[in-house]
């Protein structure tokens, strides 16, 4: 069972943000993982634009997605006119 969530550390112990479902005074292992750093405040666009980036692709990417995602042959180029 691996479970993950959030605690503050006073110096001494662990304060968990939410409850746990886990059985008394038993002993369990925890890894310890650096401190969480809060999300800039903002509106919904901030966040978007925080999480979006670009994707190094090949040029016919969009044309050509299931070759690139699923392996299928690549479509006959067709000849404009």
């Amino acid at each position: 069972m691996t479970k993950t969530l959030t605690a503050v550390f006073d110096g001494q112990t662990f304060k968990l943000e939410s409850p746990l479902d886990l059985e008394r005074n038993a002993r369990y292992v925890i890894t310890v993982q650096g401190p969480v750093t809060n999300p800039k405040e903002g509106n919904v666009w901030d966040v978007l634009e925080a999480l979006s980036g670009t994707v190094n692709a090949p040029a016919d990417w969009a044309h050509e997605h299931d070759h690139y995602l699923y392996g299928t042959p690549k479509r006959v180029e067709e000849t404009k006119q």
